[in-house]
């Protein structure tokens, strides 16, 4: 059995995956079974439609210890108020303002 190298671990959001998941369909014609499955539930859970303009727009807050994994999760989960933000962000150990949390609320409602 042939081993894998890690080259490199980068996060991706759900709706990356989704589309290397119909590059990888195109491809090979067919997804085995565990990708299928990861496909079937992407289709009902990713159903944000620009999910890269919204991560440029979480970008360009700056808001201070928040890194791309954090913004990839926000993406994903899409928090529609403070608190729910709050409940994403408690599973990280940083620390972000009420301030900013109100802002990355706004940007995500828009």
């Amino acid at each position: 059995m042939a081993t894998a190298d890690i080259l490199a671990e980068n996060p991706i959001s759900m709706y990356e995956l989704k589309a290397e998941l119909e590059k990888i369909k195109k491809r090979d014609k067919e997804l085995n079974f565990r990708a299928a499955r990861t496909e079937e539930y992407l289709n009902q859970m990713a159903l944000s439609k620009k999910p890269s303009d919204l991560y440029e727009k979480l970008a360009k807050l700056d808001v201070p210890r928040l890194k791309e994994s954090h913004l990839k999760k926000i993406i994903d989960i899409m928090p529609k108020t403070v608190n729910d933000l709050k409940v994403v962000l408690q599973g990280y150990t940083v620390t972000v303002s009420n301030e900013n949390i109100k802002k990355i609320v706004d940007v995500i409602i828009q």
